[in-house]
């Protein structure tokens, strides 16, 4: 199993206005990097290029207690994967990060992992961004 753990944010925004707008596909564009390309979403569903890499489609499986968001891969992607986005906190303030999992073969697995870690540090950064910024 690979797991590829995000760094931790604080994020100026309440766990709930961060679950919400987490919640939403729609909200994630503005948080990607600019080797992303071909974005499309849904509240629910998202589908994306990564360039030099490959297509990759997403979908919100589960969203549990004001406080985790369960994604899933989509037949889009070239490999089966779960992203679960967790947040705890209380008052005007958060911590988010992501977790990625996927039986990945090991020559995968090199391919993939640093590209992966740093694009969910992106989007992890940017979304303290955004609330830095509100």
């Amino acid at each position: 199993m690979t797991t590829i753990e995000s760094d931790k944010v604080e994020v100026n925004n309440s766990m709930a206005g961060t679950f919400e707008f987490l919640s939403d596909f729609n909200n994630y564009e503005g948080l990607m990097p600019d080797q992303i390309t071909g974005w499309e979403s849904t509240e629910d569903e998202c589908s994306f290029n990564i360039k030099g890499m490959a297509s990759i489609g997403m979908r919100i499986d589960e969203k549990v207690d004001g406080q985790e968001i369960r994604i899933k891969s989509t037949n889009k992607s070239p490999f089966l994967f779960d992203l679960n986005c967790f947040l705890q906190g209380e008052g005007d303030a958060c911590t988010a990060h992501m977790v990625f999992e996927s039986d990945l073969n090991p020559m995968l697995q090199m391919m993939v992992e640093k590209p992966l870690g740093g694009l969910f540090n992106h989007i992890m950064r940017q979304l303290k961004v955004k609330f830095d910024n509100a």
